[in-house]
């Protein structure tokens, strides 16, 4: 399949992620794991590097170092405010990572529910958006109801929503996208459902935000989740909350930190060398793109990297079923490509997937095996107990003959039965 007709070549980008220089075997790495993970271009690394250069020191000193730390933080909300579409800055907080930041946040927002109260996760989700949760319901006496998926296609079953909502529901926990199979939930819906019932919504969009345009305003949730790492900057958490939410909560924190958001919700010393690569990561992203503002020369470039996706995605969909044996899960329909991200989970007849991941490995093809955390969907899908599956990712720096290239692997172990 040519690519000259797409309005996006990887190459030059390529040339900026030194890791994608690899070689294994005399040949250049395959890197389809970026579900799991993204590599980080050159801008990003040096960003970081350079922080601790200049010479780092906590925040609230009254000296050089400390302003420029301060200076680092700033920079790295507007940055996020931009990707996100946050109303302002101060609705970004920052932390380990989405994991971390989630059973922190459930702590606190739980403190306002009561005995006999509701909530509702997916089993669509991450287990980081669902174990949280569970425990805190299960601390204050709340209900927990489940939102189920459709095994054919591994989608969200939003048509049951209407009937898990009641007055008694105080907070929808629901993925953008599955990190395992790659199905897109239809927030929009989500949220308005949820928003009449008077419930809360939190958006888990680790997986969703390298694929795809996110716009909190649009959406209307009232939180989102993402990690940095996800789209090639460093392991970084970030939370996005509805200033005034943010702000009436009550956050676990130590008693001399800040009563007020962000802050309130950002405990210890943050790794301030890591919110220089945030900063550099989405701007890396807007440079793909042209505006004249940050936040459109964004909109610009997911929609170039989404469009370039959707043709590794249509040529690996292609491709597949050629392969004997080889069997994806989730949305297959070529015409339904806008529903699903460029990530494909799949099993091949006669091995388990820790053997395909491993024989890929050797080929110096990247993938994951297993559950990759979304304990939910495999076990909804029978999977659990026999391995899970095979977890193919494409980001826009892969290329054609990358997706050809583990196409040609898997039909050549698939030859070996």
């Amino acid at each position: 399949m040519s690519t000259q007709n797409i309005p996006f070549n990887p190459a030059p980008l390529r040339d900026q992620f030194p890791a994608l220089q690899l070689k294994v075997n005399g040949e250049t790495a395959v890197f389809l794991d970026g579900p799991g993970g993204t590599q980080s271009p050159q801008s990003v690394i040096d960003a970081m590097s350079g922080y601790l250069a200049y010479g780092s020191s906590n925040l609230g000193g009254p000296f050089r170092t400390s302003r420029h730390a301060g200076q680092v933080v700033q920079s790295a909300r507007e940055a996020m405010a931009d990707l996100l579409n946050a109303r302002r800055p101060e609705e970004i907080s920052f932390g380990q990572n989405m994991t971390s930041l989630t059973f922190s946040f459930s702590r606190a927002l739980a403190r306002t529910w009561q005995p006999g109260d509701e909530i509702i996760v997916t089993r669509l989700d991450h287990d980081a958006n669902i174990s949280p949760w569970l425990m805190a319901a299960a601390d204050r006496g709340v209900t927990v109801r489940w939102l189920d998926l459709e095994p054919s296609d591994a989608t969200m079953r939003l048509d049951q929503l209407p009937g898990l909502l009641n007055e008694k529901t105080r907070l929808l926990a629901i993925t953008a996208a599955s990190n395992a199979v790659g199905s897109i939930t239809d927030l929009k819906t989500a949220v308005s459902l949820a928003h009449t019932a008077g419930a809360l919504v939190y958006v888990d969009a680790v997986h969703y935000t390298p694929h795809g345009l996110v716009d909190v305003q649009a959406i209307d949730c009232d939180f989102l989740v993402c990690s940095v790492y996800k789209f090639f900057g460093p392991h970084t958490g970030v939370l996005y909350g509805k200033f005034d939410l943010m702000e009436s909560l009550t956050a676990y924190k130590v008693r001399p930190a800040s009563n007020h958001a962000p802050g309130k919700w950002e405990t210890g010393t943050q790794s301030f060398e890591s919110l220089a690569g945030v900063t550099a990561a989405v701007n890396y992203l807007a440079a793909i793109g042209q505006g004249k503002t940050r936040r459109e020369q964004l909109e610009h470039a997911m929609s170039l990297t989404n469009s370039y996706e959707m043709m590794l995605s249509r040529r690996f969909l292609a491709g597949a079923t050629a392969v004997p044996g080889l069997k994806i899960y989730g949305i297959t329909d070529i015409e339904r490509l806008a529903e699903r991200t460029p990530t494909f989970a799949v099993s091949l007849d006669g091995y388990t997937p820790a053997q395909v991941a491993a024989y890929l490995g050797e080929q110096g093809i990247f993938v994951w095996d297993g559950h990759y955390y979304a304990i939910a969907v495999m076990e909804r899908l029978g999977l659990l107990d026999k391995g899970g599956l095979v977890r193919i990712g494409f980001a826009h720096y892969n290329t054609a003959a990358e997706v050809d290239r583990v196409l040609a692997s898997l039909t050549d172990l698939a030859n070996k039965r």
